[in-house]
C-alpha cells in the first residue's frame, strides 16, 4: 500500500480544531482524492474529470454529491431496508454550499464534466463535515491536475455571548452562540482574501440572550466577521499548499489535464448580431414588465436570425452551429446592455435606480381552513406562505449522522413552472427548492418562540406563484405574515431582501431588489434577512474570482435601508401576532400537577389504569 503524504495543523492554535488532509492512500484510480479530518470527524472526498467537453454542452457541468454514511455515527439506518437512501436535507445542503465556492474557480469556457463526491465515513457528533468537505474538495482539486484555480479556503465563525467570532465552533459552540456563519475565499496575488461564498444565521438562543444583554448581530458586527475570516481561510488555503508541495515532492510535478476552452459563438458572429440588434437591444431591455420583455425579446431574436444566419453560413459551419451561435451571441449581447446601463448610466432595466425596491404589498388571512396564511408580493415576484400548527407527535425525525434528531419548526418551499410563466415538469423537490426552503427557515428561526413558550410542532409551505426575482426572500417575508395570522407568538416580524452587484472597469454598482435577469447577468447574489434590529440570515454567492469585504460591508448597509421599507409595509398589514390561534388550529392547554398530587391522577403505583381484556388481548383504560 502507498505511503499517504499528510499534512496536519492545530486551527487558531486550538488542539482540539486539528485540521489534517491526508493523500496518496485511498481511491488512487481518482484524479484527486484527499481524507480531511476535523477532529475525529472524517470526509475522503475524490475529483473526477471527463477527458473531453460534454457535446453540445454551453455551460459548466460540475456535480457535487455528499454521502452520509450512517457507519460514520455507529448508526444502523432507520429506513425498513436498514440501508442509506437518497440525500437527507443536511447533504444536500453541504452539496450546495461546496459547488457555491467551486463552480467561479474553473475557467471561463471550460466544458469538461467535473464530479466531486464527499463520503463522510466518520462523525465525531462534535465536528461538522460541511466546512471540512469544502476544503477537502479544493485539496483534491488541486492535487487532481483538473484546470482549478484554487485552493479556495472555508471556515465557520460563531458569535458568542461575549461578542467575539470562535472558529470552528463544535456543534454546542454553535448551539451556545447566537449567530453562525460560514465563509469561503480565495487568496489574492497581494495575499489578500477575496470573499466568494458565505452562508450565516441566527440559532434557537439568538434571541433569548440578546434579551439577556449579549451583543445583537447587526451590520457592524457582520463586517468584523468577514474581516476576521480572513486569517482562518489563509491558515487552511496554506495548509492545501503544504499538502501539494509534499505530494509533489514524494511523486514529482502533478501532471495538468489538457482541455480546451469552447467558445459559444465566433467573433465574426457577435459583431454580425450586434450590428443587427445593439440600439434595438437597449430598447428591449428597458421594458419594465417581465412578460412583455420576454416577448419583445424573443421577437428581436428571430428578427437576428433572419437576418444574420444566412449570410454567415459558410462551408466551415452549417446552418444548425450558426443559429446555435447567433442566439449565443443574442444573450451576450443581452448581458452587455445590461450591464453598461447599469454601470454608465445608473439605469435598471425596469428604469429603477440601484437603490430603489419594486413596488411593495402584503396581506394576510386569505385561505380560511388554514392556520394563517400571508401573501407578499413585491414587483412580479409573489409568494403565498401557509403556517400549520401540531401536536409534539408530529416533529419530523431525523435519521442523519449529525446529533440533531428531531425538528419542530419546518419550512418547505415549492417553486412550480408556472411561476415563471412555463411549462415543465413536477417531480418532487429539487435541490434549489431545498436550498432556498432552509435559507428561509434560518432566517425566521430566531424569533420563533421556543417550545417552553409555544408547545407546538410549526409546518411553514411557502408556494411560489409569481417569480421575477429573489422567491427565497419574499418567502421570508410572507413566513413572518402567516405566523403572525396563526398567532404564533414570533418575538419579531422578519423581512428580507436580495442585493446584486455589476462589477466593470474597476467599479462596483451594488443593486437593491435585483430582477431575476439581473440576477443572471450580475455577478453577486447577496440575501439578507432580518429583524428592524438585527440580521437573522444572510448568503451570498459570487459569479467573479471574489469581493472585497468592504463592498459587502457596504451592501449590507444598503440592505438594511430597504429591509425597514418592507418591514414598514408588513407591519401596516399586521402589526404584531393575533392574540388568539385561528379556529383551525388545535388547542393545547398545559398545566402542572404538584408532586404531591401525582398520585391521586394516576393512583399508587399506576393502579389508576386498569388493563381490560380486549380484542387485542388487553387495552388502558384511564379511570
Amino acid at each position: 500500500m502507498a505511503e499517504p503524504i499528510r499534512v496536519e495543523a492545530d486551527l487558531a492554535g486550538d488542539a482540539f480544531k486539528h485540521l489534517s488532509f491526508e493523500a496518496g492512500k485511498y481511491a488512487g484510480l481518482a484524479d484527486g482524492s484527499v481524507m480531511v479530518g476535523l477532529g475525529d470527524t472524517r470526509v475522503l472526498v475524490t475529483a473526477t474529470a471527463a477527458r473531453q467537453p460534454r457535446p453540445g454542452a454551453d455551460f459548466f457541468p460540475l456535480t457535487v454529491d455528499i454521502e452520509e454514511r450512517m457507519y460514520a455515527a455507529g448508526k444502523i439506518p432507520g429506513s425498513f431496508f436498514r440501508r442509506e437512501a437518497r440525500a437527507g436535507e443536511a447533504a444536500i445542503l453541504t452539496c450546495r454550499l461546496i459547488d457555491r465556492p467551486l463552480r467561479p474557480s474553473f475557467p471561463a469556457g471550460f466544458r469538461n464534466e467535473v464530479h466531486v463526491v464527499g463520503t463522510v465515513m466518520g462523525a465525531d457528533q462534535e465536528n461538522p463535515y460541511d466546512v471540512a468537505s469544502i476544503n477537502g474538495a479544493s485539496a483534491a482539486l488541486m492535487l487532481s491536475g483538473i484546470a482549478f484555480d484554487g485552493p479556495v479556503g472555508a471556515v465557520r465563525l460563531a458569535y458568542t455571548v461575549e461578542g467575539e467570532w470562535l472558529a470552528h465552533p463544535t456543534y454546542d459552540e454553535s448551539a451556545a452562540s447566537t449567530f453562525e456563519i460560514v465563509v469561503a475565499g480565495r487568496q489574492l496575488d497581494n495575499g489578500d482574501i477575496a470573499v466568494m461564498m458565505v452562508e450565516a444565521g441566527g440559532t434557537e438562543k439568538s434571541w433569548e440572550y440578546f434579551q439577556e444583554g449579549a451583543p445583537k448581530v447587526d451590520e457592524a458586527a457582520l463586517a468584523t466577521a468577514l474581516e476576521e475570516c480572513k486569517p482562518h481561510i489563509a491558515e487552511v488555503i496554506a495548509l492545501q499548499k503544504r499538502l501539494v508541495e509534499a505530494y509533489e515532492a514524494a511523486h514529482g510535478p502533478i501532471e495538468a489535464m489538457p482541455y480546451s476552452v469552447s467558445t459559444d459563438y465566433d467573433d465574426d458572429v457577435y459583431a454580425a448580431v450586434e450590428s443587427a440588434a445593439a440600439s434595438k437591444m437597449v430598447e428591449v431591455q428597458s421594458i419594465a414588465d417581465k412578460a412583455d420583455r420576454i416577448e419583445a425579446e424573443e421577437a428581436l431574436r428571430a428578427e437576428v436570425l433572419d437576418s444574420v444566419v444566412a449570410a454567415l453560413v459558410t462551408d466551415e459551419r452549417d446552418e444548425d452551429a450558426t443559429v446555435k451561435q447567433v442566439k449565443a451571441a443574442v444573450r451576450s449581447l443581452t448581458k452587455a446592455t445590461v450591464r453598461s446601463r447599469i454601470v454608465n448610466e445608473g439605469v435598471r432595466i425596469d428604469g429603477r435606480g440601484p437603490t430603489d425596491i419594486r413596488p411593495l404589498s402584503a396581506e394576510v388571512g386569505l385561505i380560511p381552513t388554514a392556520h394563517g396564511t400571508g401573501l407578499f408580493q413585491r414587483g412580479e415576484t409573489q409568494v403565498l406562505n401557509f403556517c400549520t400548527l401540531g401536536m409534539r407527535r408530529m416533529d419530523q425525525m431525523v435519521d442523519g449522522i449529525e446529533p440533531q434528531t428531531k425538528k419542530r419548526y419546518l419550512h418547505h418551499y415549492n417553486f412550480p413552472p408556472f411561476s415563471t410563466g412555463e411549462p415543465g415538469f413536477m417531480r418532487g423537490p429539487k435541490r434549489r427548492e431545498i436550498g432556498h426552503g432552509a435559507l428561509a427557515e434560518r432566517a425566521v428561526f430566531p424569533v420563533v418562540p421556543s417550545l417552553e413558550e409555544f408547545p407546538y410542532t410549526i409546518r411553514l409551505v411557502s408556494e411560489v406563484l409569481s417569480s421575477n426575482g429573489s422567491t427565497s426572500m419574499a418567502s421570508v417575508c410572507s413566513s413572518s405574515l402567516s405566523l403572525m395570522d396563526a398567532g404564533v407568538p414570533i418575538k419579531a416580524p422578519v423581512a428580507g431582501i436580495a442585493m446584486g452587484l455589476v462589477y466593470a472597469d474597476g467599479k462596483y454598482t451594488t443593486l437593491t431588489d435585483i430582477l431575476g435577469a439581473e440576477d443572471a447577468f450580475g455577478d453577486m447574489d447577496f440575501k439578507v434577512a432580518g429583524t428592524a434590529e438585527f440580521v437573522t440570515a444572510l448568503q451570498l454567492d459570487t459569479k467573479i474570482d471574489g469581493i472585497p469585504a468592504d463592498v459587502l460591508a457596504a451592501a449590507l448597509n444598503q440592505a438594511r435601508d430597504a429591509r425597514l421599507q418592507i418591514l414598514d409595509v408588513m407591519t401596516g398589514a399586521l402589526a404584531e401576532p393575533r392574540a388568539e390561534l385561528a379556529e383551525t388550529a388545535p388547542k393545547i392547554v398545559s398545566f402542572e400537577i404538584p408532586a404531591d398530587k401525582i398520585g391521586e391522577v394516576i393512583g399508587p403505583k399506576g393502579e389508576g389504569h386498569q388493563r381490560h381484556p380486549g380484542r387485542d388481548g388487553c387495552r388502558r383504560q384511564r379511570r
